[in-house]
This record gives C-alpha cells, structure tokens and sequence, in this order.
C-alpha cells in the first residue's frame, strides 16, 4: 500500500509539472490528446454554463459569463498547487517520514499541513521532518514551490498585457459592427463608406 500511494504521488507530481510547462512554458502546439488543463476548462466550463442559466438572458448573464476566462485561469493555477501539495503530502506519507511537532498522533493530515507548509516556504517550523528522506523531499518541494510560484507572478502581466490589447479591439466593435455587434452589420458600414476593403485589415487583427 505505501509503495502504490508513493508511486501515486510521484505519478501526481508529474503530471502537474508536465502540464503546467506544455500550458505556460512550451511554445509549441501540444498534440498528445489528454491534458490536465484541457479536461479542466471542459468541465469547468460546463458548470459556468449550468450556472449560468439562473440568471436571465441579458446583461448580467452575459457579464456572469465573461468572469469565467480569468477566473478559470486562477482556477487553474490553484488546482496545479493543490495537486503538488497532496503529491508531496502522499510521499511523506508513504515514507512516514518522521516529524518533530506539538503534534503526538501524526496522520495524512499532518503531512498535508506540512506539504503547504513547505510549498509556499512558510517556515512557521511548527512540523519539521527529522528524517533523511523527509528532509530532502522538504528542501526539493520549498525548491519547486518557490520556483513555480515566481513563474506564475511573472506569467501574469504577459496575460493581462495580451487581454488588454484584446479588450482595445473588442470596445472598437461598436463603432465598427454596430451594439450588439454583427456581421452583416460591419460589411453594411464598410460599404456604404466605400472602404469594404479594409475587412481584410480587420479580420487580421483577429487572427490568433
């Protein structure tokens, strides 16, 4: 049992890590079919539409909707540090690595406090590993932890310089294709000025 729940951990660890460097690091195009963050999106996204549904079509359906984007990115790097956290807190557990504490009955809950403990380098010292093994998956997840977290400070501005170019094309709709914008609309408006050739300057602008 204590091999399978360690194997379970490091198999944990990995996945989390190798998805969150094909989702923020990796420039390429991922082609393997199963990703953490795509299953992810998909089921998340499912629940905001059911929710959704409770609001009236509108506004405020609408604006409900357009919080899922940054708020599912949030979501997403919270369930990748969730994920390493009970990953680490599996293999101490599997290890029963010694800790010294004010704790005497020492459980998964223990090693979980001192998995998050360790993650986000808290050093509050209250649990301490006092074994060999205990204290190099300590020094290698506080390592990891402070690393990842440093990526995800620094990966945010590049997102929210990207929404905010993206958030200066969509408030020129309007004047472009009209509130609600459409289609139809915007061709109408290009061709009554005799400018219908600037749509491929506009459909440019929207290309990924």
């Amino acid at each position: 049992m204590r091999v399978i729940t360690f194997l379970a951990g490091l198999v944990l660890i990995g996945l989390t890590l190798v998805d969150g460097f094909e989702t923020i690091l990796q420039p390429r195009r991922v082609t393997h079919r199963f990703r953490f963050a795509r299953l992810f999106y998909r089921s998340s996204w499912f629940v905001w539409r059911r929710l959704a549904v409770v609001f009236r079509a509108g506004g405020l359906r609408e604006a409900f909707l357009s919080t899922f984007g940054p708020l599912s990115l949030l979501g997403l790097f919270a369930s990748w540090v969730t994920a390493l956290i009970w990953g680490f807190g599996l293999l101490h557990w599997a290890l029963r690595s010694p800790l010294h504490g004010p704790e005497t009955d020492i459980n998964f809950g223990s090693y979980l406090y001192l998995s998050g403990t360790t993650f986000f380098t808290l050093g509050f010292g209250d649990l301490t590993p006092t074994a060999p093994g205990g204290r190099v998956l300590a020094v290698i997840e506080s390592g990891m932890g402070f690393a990842i977290l440093a990526v995800l400070i620094s990966y945010l501005p590049v997102l929210f310089q990207a929404y905010s170019r993206r958030e200066v094309i969509i408030s020129l709709m309007d004047a472009r294709a009209g509130s609600p914008p459409s289609a139809g609309e915007m061709l109408l408006r290009l061709a009554r000025s005799g400018n219908i050739e600037q749509v491929n300057a506009f459909l440019a602008e929207w290309e990924p």
